[in-house]
């Protein structure tokens, strides 16, 4: 069983309230025991941070300006994070970040110096349990209603919301580690790859 040291979440529909192709702040809404679970892994030493795909940014229909709102609101009400990471690319694009592929895990791990085998990663759909796999790291599935009944059935990890998620990473951590550094949102925030 491997200690985890960094938790990176999924943002819509894990951490917050998914409101499609969201650039207002004032629509985020943290999802019932978000707060309480993010202290809980903190109060252990245990890092945490955000990635998140945002389509939205090479539909046209975000600017990477509202994406960093949005997240700063997140910040302020959940952070603060280790790590934001942020895919700009639609599905068709071909980059290494957009979960189902692994870029933004690999990259938080070598950003903070954290082997992927020590970084579990919660979200609400297949492809961020499918983007932990690929990078070697723990993934855990807490479904919502946008989740298909096929990535319930894959996942091998299956949480019935939030809190139940960490407690599952918390399972998988001895207690008395010491934290990773805290980074204010605009250090920490990162849109990766270029922009389409």
């Amino acid at each position: 069983m491997n200690e985890i040291d960094l938790v990176l979440f999924d943002r819509d529909g894990t951490l917050v309230h998914d409101v499609p192709y969201n650039g207002e702040p004032d629509l985020v809404r943290p999802v019932d025991g978000a707060r309480e679970a993010l202290d809980s892994l903190r109060a252990r030493g245990i890092g945490t941070g955000v990635v998140t795909n945002q389509s939205g940014i090479a539909r046209g229909l975000l600017s990477t300006a509202d994406v960093r709102r949005v997240n700063e609101r997140i910040d302020a009400l959940l952070g603060p994070f280790d790590m934001w990471a942020v895919c700009p690319h639609g599905p068709d694009d071909g980059c290494h970040c957009r979960k189902p592929r692994p870029g933004m895990i690999l990259r938080a791990a070598d950003r903070l110096r954290i082997p992927t085998e020590r970084i579990a990663v919660i979200g609400d759909i297949g492809a961020d349990v499918e983007a932990a796999s690929r990078a070697g790291a723990l993934g855990v599935l807490v479904p919502t209603a946008q989740t298909r009944p096929e990535e319930i059935a894959a996942a091998e990890h299956v949480a019935r919301d939030l809190s139940t998620a960490v407690r599952t990473v918390l399972s998988q951590r001895p207690s008395g580690r010491f934290p990773v550094g805290r980074r204010p949102v605009t250090a920490a925030h990162e849109i990766t790859g270029s922009i389409r």
